[in-house]
């Protein structure tokens, strides 16, 4: 272990928990960048209405639907709902109530997802997490069987009520074509007003959009709360507190990637031949690919852990550590550099780069997380909204500064 991380170590945190928080971080901008830079439709298909069409960026989508689609946000799940799990642990054991805590922070939590939502990008995630964490949480005493099989069940409806609700208009033109021709409107709609002033936007957001947060509960309860139940139940086993040994991870990975793949290529090239038609790529979306999506990001997390055991002390390990310790300030972090870069307040590049392009804007972000993470926390105990969360979860300033006495924690 090198002199720096020594710097950033806390005995009390689970090292593979932050390596796999860092490496979702990450691989989550690889898709929120469309949602940064285009309508929120065109994030669904490169035939949306407004969405650039050449072949760069038809690959683009479909490496990302394959490879990445849903998996990154899926394996944050997973790892929320762990560490609450690990919070509410943690808490007893120095005798507090640890399930009242927790709900303390999950309220904070909503009103940090609310102010992103309105200040900065539509595509928060935080407020979701906050509200599905206080239905998780009152699960969290049930086996690790009886998560697993509650978090399937659950799961298994919301694939097969969204793959209903979404068929008609897939395989009726009629119907297919009024709501291509509201999403159209809606997204020329959507880019006149992200490429205006931070105010009008604001505003719109307020009078008129002021609903969206509950939109997003609604369509992704039943994939976040299975998520997040999987996740606890994962904990409960040993998953990330390293209980599993290397071939047992091995094992899961390749059977998760591999399931992943094998249920999600056929798919692929399903809208491939469809042309990427709206209405249809929807319903393979949100219906036949959530299966996939939840081999695949169990895969992912045995893969993620399986690395961490073995690199998180090298010196990229160090820094997915650290960018994974400082997941909430990094996440908002990139909000803001990428508004800042897309939306008319700023740059104003909204609506003008391709997918493909957007791959170098991705690295930028990843640069700029893994550049910053670590050299803050060797000077600091948390990153800064990680403070500030704190702080009002337990009402009182938390110590900031390196060599003042703390009581260990988990993010």
């Amino acid at each position: 272990m090198g002199e720096s991380e020594q710097n950033i170590a806390d005995p009390a945190r689970i090292l593979a928990l932050d390596f796999v928080r860092g490496v979702a971080i990450l691989g989550i901008l690889l898709l929120n960048i469309v949602g940064f830079a285009w309508p929120e439709i065109v994030y669904i298909s490169p035939r949306a209405p407004t969405a650039p069409v050449n072949s760069a960026d038809d690959w683009t989508y479909l490496t990302m639907f394959v490879l990445a689609d849903g998996k990154f946000r899926g394996l944050f799940s997973l790892l929320f709902g762990a560490s609450l799990l690990l919070f509410v642990e943690r808490a007893e054991a120095s005798g507090r109530d640890g399930a009242a805590l927790q709900r303390r922070r999950l309220a904070w939590l909503a009103l940090f997802g609310l102010a992103h939502f309105f200040l900065l990008w539509w595509g928060d995630i935080l407020f979701l997490y906050a509200v599905c964490g206080f239905v998780v949480l009152a699960l969290h005493k049930r086996t690790p069987e009886g998560l697993a099989a509650l978090a399937l069940a659950n799961y298994a409806a919301g694939v097969l009520g969204l793959g209903a609700l979404t068929s008609v208009p897939a395989f009726d033109p009629a119907s297919g074509a009024e709501i291509v021709a509201q999403y159209a409107r809606d997204a020329r709609a959507e880019i006149a007003l992200t490429q205006g002033p931070w105010g009008a936007r604001l505003a719109h957001s307020l009078s008129e959009d002021w609903t969206a947060p509950l939109t997003t509960l609604a369509m992704s309860w039943l994939e976040t709360v299975p998520l997040m139940l999987i996740g606890m139940a994962l904990f409960k086993a040993g998953f990330f507190a390293g209980s599993w040994d290397a071939v047992r991870l091995r094992r899961w990975a390749w059977r998760g990637i591999g399931g992943g793949l094998v249920l999600t290529l056929p798919l692929a090239w399903w809208v491939w031949r469809e042309d990427f038609d709206l209405t249809f790529t929807l319903f393979v979306w949100l219906g036949p690919a959530a299966v996939g999506r939840l081999t695949s990001t169990i895969g992912y997390a045995a893969l993620a852990v399986l690395l961490a055991q073995r690199f998180a002390t090298s010196a990229l390990g160090e820094r997915l550590v650290a960018c994974g310790r400082m997941a909430f300030s990094n996440y908002i972090a990139t909000s803001l550099v990428m508004t800042f870069l897309f939306h008319g307040w700023g740059l104003g590049l909204y609506a003008s780069v391709g997918r493909f392009e957007l791959l170098g804007f991705v690295l930028l972000g990843w640069a700029l997380i893994l550049g910053w993470s670590k050299p803050w926390l060797v000077r600091f105990r948390f990153g800064p909204l990680e403070w500030a969360w704190r702080s009002l979860t337990y009402g009182q300033i938390a110590p900031m500064r390196r060599g003042l006495a703390i009581e260990s924690d988990s993010q």
